[in-house]
């Protein structure tokens, strides 16, 4: 079963081995990422032309490409130096020019001889009034004229490369696709009425009407699960290995847990003991943990976190948590710290900032196991971090750590358990495709008692009226995030800057009372201003969406968002969770520019009609799509060449299931199903996965 299956060698041939392509025109279909022969073929067409014939030039909305039959009246030679050369020809209601740049005379006497009928198809448009045709792109005799084909595809170019070109060599491709056995599950192709790969193929780049195009189309469609199933299976695989991994069993009575639950002054939602109950129910199996823990803001996944944590120090085990800032690491430690005081265990925090004899005795202790939890950063992967028995490895907010680092940090001791912590709502279908290899566990629920924020919008204009109103809560001794859009003034975009609104309330509410933190900032810069804003000193923070994970500040109650507009749903969501952590009610200022169109408007009313950050992130993909909702470059989601997240959410979760179930059902994808279905994981290049596969 190794290596690449010979009826998909065709599509994985150099291009110039196909005619017409040269080593010039391969470099330059490389710019457009087409590489083999089965890229062209994922390259789909964006638009088409109508090049159906009509009777005259006069019935064109001009500019516009036409088909015409014309009789040639005479040549108009170019005899100064620039000027084109014209052939006057007349249609069936009016007369016009034929211009030609740089002409071969002879070649265009040949092909357009006086008197004689010719059908061309070209851009038609009027200059200085007079109607002419630059290059026709089609010149036939009558009898040739089905050589026209009467719906031409227009694809995506890049410099050097012309329809003309793309469309010749796409024919060419088609040519030799090959006919591959079906990996769809046969009840979900009758469903969906789906053609099979090669007839999908061969019809989305055959449109005929605009409809065609539609992300919708059946055959798009048929062709967007299939990126969808190859990505799913690949997880799947993944997944599956990872199961089979041999981990370490972390069994106890569950004493330190239930100690921790009667000591609490709440009790946990239905939804933190659920997923509590998942976490430890992966840990206490010998199989190796890989787990997401999802939640929106202010859910409760600390207190899960903990549990889990708990869990493992009871069965003799030692637990590290991550943060992704030293600030964040420091909060956690002190809340484990108090939350645990009864406990008797040793927790310790270790950052960048930990040096010299301190940092050594950490270390001593944490290798000799006498440290039972440790919170920290990126320092806790460090090449002379060593514990004695790490067993469960929690990271939090896990996007804002690379892949390299959690398998870093996962690879500190024998089998350690995985568990990932997200407050970042996302669609299903995009927790699928970046998350498909991974358990998940969801809290949906907020604790009982959190006051719902009060969420407003409220035009620039009263920008005055805003800052009598932060006065007054400043005066309440409440505290107040201010977000701006850009850090400093841009020349490009109206925007009111982080840097100008900084000095802006410094002038009307006090110089000591007004920080700022932005990206541009060094770790250490932002970590004390946050500090002073903890302690509350700082009464107004300025900010970007740095803040967007961050410290929870129970005295914040008040969260500004210039320029709203400019952001997506999802993260205006984010930043609004920063406030409303304490008793007190909380609210959330959404300001807008006048000029925002109705459309953007009613957007950011969602906000006002709800908190779930599920459904809003839904919404927010709906109406912005993956790619802008998310930012695929750093978002570790994957690139799809046919299929959209958005348009094709559906396929994304039905993809997740089948992959699943052809792994049950055919572990080693050696049945007839199996087989056809490794063949799209070596046309779609995702064959490092088969070797995951388990023999046997």
């Amino acid at each position: 079963m190794a290596g690449r299956p010979e009826i998909l060698f065709p599509l994985f041939s150099n291009l110039t081995s196909l005619a017409g392509i040269g080593s010039r025109l391969s470099e330059r279909l490389h710019n457009l990422d087409i590489i083999y022969p089965k890229d062209m073929l994922f390259h789909i067409p964006q638009s088409i032309c109508d090049r159906s014939l009509i009777d005259s030039v006069l019935n064109a909305d001009l500019p516009q490409t036409v088909t015409v039959r014309v009789q040639v009246i005479r040549h108009i030679p170019n005899f100064e130096k620039g000027r084109p050369y014209k052939i006057e020809v007349k249609d069936e209601q009016t007369k016009f020019n034929i211009v030609y740049f740089h002409p071969r005379i002879q070649w265009l006497k040949d092909i357009f001889p006086i008197d004689e009928v010719r059908v061309i198809s070209g851009k038609a448009e009027s200059f200085d009034s007079v109607i002419q045709m630059t290059h026709p792109e089609f010149i036939v005799k009558e009898d040739k004229i089905l050589e026209i084909p009467k719906v031409e595809p227009i694809y995506p170019l890049t410099y050097g490369l012309s329809q003309k070109v793309i469309n010749k060599s796409l024919r060419g491709i088609l040519k030799i696709i090959p006919s591959l056995d079906e990996w769809i599950e046969p009840n979900l192709k009758n469903r969906e009425k789906w053609l099979s790969w090669k007839n999908s193929i061969e019809c989305v780049h055959s449109p005929k009407i605009f409809n065609d195009l539609a992300a919708s189309n059946t055959n798009r469609r048929r062709l967007a699960y299939d990126e969808f199933f190859a990505h799913q299976l690949t997880l799947a695989i993944a997944r599956k290995s990872k199961k089979t991994s041999t981990g370490l069993a972390s069994t106890s009575i569950g004493s330190f847990v239930k100690k921790l639950i009667i000591s609490l002054s709440f009790s946990p939602t239905d939804a933190q003991i659920r997923a509590k109950d998942e976490i430890i129910d992966d840990i206490s199996k010998p199989i190796k943990m890989n787990r997401l823990l999802q939640g929106d803001v202010g859910s409760g996944k600390t207190l899960v976190a903990v549990m889990a944590m708990l869990e493992c120090v009871e069965s003799g085990g030692q637990a590290a948590f991550m943060a992704p800032s030293e600030i964040l690491a420091r909060q956690h430690f002190e809340t484990l710290s108090t939350m645990l005081q009864d406990f008797q265990l040793n927790i310790k925090i270790l950052t960048g900032r930990d040096r010299g004899a301190q940092r050594e005795e950490l270390l001593s202790e944490l290798k000799a196991g006498e440290i039972d939890i440790l919170i920290g950063t990126h320092a806790l992967f460090q090449l002379d971090v060593i514990y004695h028995k790490l067993r469960l490895c929690i990271i939090d907010e896990q996007h804002r750590f690379g892949v390299q680092q959690r398998m870093e940090l996962g690879a500190k001791g024998k089998a350690v358990d995985i568990l990932i912590m997200s407050a970042t709502p996302i669609p299903r279908s995009l927790s699928l495709a970046q998350y498909g290899d991974m358990d998940l566990s969801i809290i949906d629920e907020k604790p009982i008692g959190r006051k719902p924020i009060k969420t407003v919008l409220v035009s620039s204009n009263r920008i005055n009226e805003i800052v009598g109103r932060i006065q007054k809560a400043i005066q309440d001794n409440k505290q107040i995030y201010w977000v701006c859009p850009l850090v400093s003034e841009s020349e490009v975009l109206n925007l009111t800057s982080a840097e100008d609104r900084f000095l802006f309330l410094k002038e009307h509410l006090g110089e000591d009372l007004v920080g700022i933190i932005h990206g541009q900032q060094k770790s250490t810069e932002k970590d004390t201003t946050m500090e002073r804003f903890l302690s509350g000193d700082i009464k107004v923070l300025v900010a970007t969406t740095v803040i967007e994970v961050g410290v929870d500040v129970p005295n914040a109650s008040i969260m500004v968002i210039e320029h709203a507009e400019r952001f997506g749903l999802a993260q205006l969501h984010q930043l609004r969770g920063r406030v409303g952590r304490g008793s007190m009610q909380s609210s959330c200022l959404l300001l807008f520019d006048n000029s925002i169109s109705k459309a953007a408007k009613d957007r950011l009313s969602v906000l006002r009609e709800t908190e779930d950050g599920f459904l809003i992130a839904e919404k927010d993909l709906k109406i912005r799509g993956g790619g802008d909702l998310i930012g695929l470059e750093q978002s570790g989601l994957p690139k799809f060449k046919i299929a959209d997240l958005a348009t094709h959410a559906d396929l994304m979760l039905i993809a997740h299931q089948d992959a699943r179930f052809l792994l049950n059902e055919d572990p080693t994808l050696t049945g007839k199903r199996g087989k056809a279905a490794r063949t799209l994981l070596y046309l779609m290049e995702k064959e490092n996965s088969i070797p995951l596969i388990s023999i046997g």
